[in-house]
């Protein structure tokens, strides 16, 4: 019974740990915050309690919770297109080799071309419009997800194949109970690092190609009349919601790793 309540305890100081740190490492840098800004001087950069204020300001017109809608549709339709897209192709890939050796050039020359290059083509493309900044997101996770699913898939241990044939499974079956279930922690992987990039992608995209979102709530601020203080505000409200969702992703990896 000891061991039992020992553990316990255990797990609850490890989850209040987990939770206090970053709460007591989020208190102290706004704290430098805070004293920095009233020793300079500055009439620039906002304080801590500016900024609050913009993100209350932003809340009371309705503006915060339009744009943060905005740009988690539209990062979430780029993100789901190219997992729809990318594992089927990266699964196909690791599973024909000559495909691979057809498309995977392609691809690998395609990759390092950062997704913000493809803005002026997107625009004239698309307009100043959400297909934009989607089709920026959709570009920007497609390649990280394919190249995980493809490697995973070639990595499959050769014996958990050569089991599944044994016991007469097909192609589509082995693919559906061999192959899916061994590659899904390596492609999680990929779905993060995907998801990281298309978050920053967003950000850019919404800068220039449409008039809504956190992106554009910063770049708009600063045009118009210098407001730092909403400008920080966005800056902290994009990196809160990535904080987030990356946290939400790591969840759902741990779950599918146990």
């Amino acid at each position: 019974m000891k061991p039992s309540i020992q553990h316990s305890t255990f797990n609850i100081e490890h989850s209040t740990l987990r939770f206090v740190l970053p709460v007591i490492t989020a208190a102290i840098i706004l704290a430098i915050w805070a004293i920095a800004v009233k020793l300079s001087g500055t009439k620039i950069f906002p304080s801590p309690v500016a900024v609050a204020k913009a993100i209350l300001t932003l809340s009371e017109k309705s503006l915060l919770w339009r744009y943060i809608g905005d740009s988690l549709t539209r990062v979430f339709a780029g993100y789901l297109a190219a997992i729809v897209a990318g594992i089927p192709i990266g699964f196909l890939m690791g599973w024909h080799a000559p495909l691979a050796r057809a498309i995977n050039p392609l691809i690998q020359m395609l990759r390092p071309i950062s997704p913000l290059a493809w803005m002026p083509l997107a625009v004239i493309w698309f307009g100043v419009s959400n297909a934009a900044p989607i089709f920026l997101i959709f570009l920007a996770s497609l390649f990280p997800i394919i190249v995980a699913a493809m490697n995973g898939v070639r990595n499959v241990p050769p014996m958990y194949l050569q089991a599944g044939r044994n016991f007469g499974l097909s192609t589509r079956q082995l693919m559906i109970r061999v192959v899916a279930p061994a590659v899904l922690p390596r492609i999680m992987v990929g779905l993060r690092l995907a998801f990281g990039i298309a978050w920053v992608v967003l950000v850019a995209a919404e800068m220039i190609a449409v008039d809504s979102g956190l992106g554009y709530l910063i770049i708009d601020a600063r045009n118009a009349g210098k407001r730092y203080d909403l400008v920080v505000a966005g800056m902290l409200m994009i990196g809160v919601i990535g904080l987030l969702l990356d946290t939400g992703i790591r969840r759902v990896e741990e779950w599918i790793s146990e």
